[in-house]
């Protein structure tokens, strides 16, 4: 790196991560959407709480909506603060969301959220539509992923000796 120059940061700062979404589905398509949240939703956001955990999407009438996300309640919020579980719109283009509902039913896909972060102060959600794994599926993923480890460890070890 030349001297004075600065490493470019990423713009996003997530709030929440899925990453049990990428063990549990097999990812094929991935769409970025804003989030039509209240007051206090985005107080607790900015303070790194929430949880996607048990998260998904669906498409109703039209619309996109984002289900099951906890983003807990604020704790200086008042008799405004918002509900936990609450159901939130997506905000996604027409074509996306056509495009998302003939897919989503089809056998075996789903919307999953990925991550929750900001964007140039506007939350967004990334979701995913996948496609549920199979247990030998997963079993496999994390043999690859432990051969890897070993073969990584086995050249540190190579390199250490010469």
């Amino acid at each position: 790196m030349a001297k004075g120059a600065k490493k470019q940061a990423d713009p996003r700062t997530i709030v929440a991560n899925n990453k049990k979404a990428r063990h549990d589905y097999v990812i094929e398509d991935v769409f970025e959407a804003g989030l039509v949240l209240s007051g206090t939703e985005v107080k607790a956001l900015r303070m790194g709480r929430a949880s996607l955990i048990d998260g998904y999407a669906t498409i109703d009438r039209g619309e996109a909506w984002l289900e099951n996300v906890h983003i807990p309640e604020y704790f200086q919020g008042t008799w405004n603060n918002h509900a936990p579980r609450r159901r939130r719109k997506l905000l996604l283009h027409r074509e996306e969301i056509l495009r998302l509902d003939s897919k989503v039913k089809e056998k075996g896909h789903t919307l999953v959220p990925l991550s929750l972060y900001f964007l140039d102060g506007r939350a967004k959600v990334e979701i995913a539509l996948a496609r549920g794994k199979k247990e030998f599926d997963k079993r496999q993923a994390l043999r690859e992923k432990q051969d890897l480890r070993e073969a990584q460890r086995a050249m540190r070890q190579r390199e250490l000796l010469s």
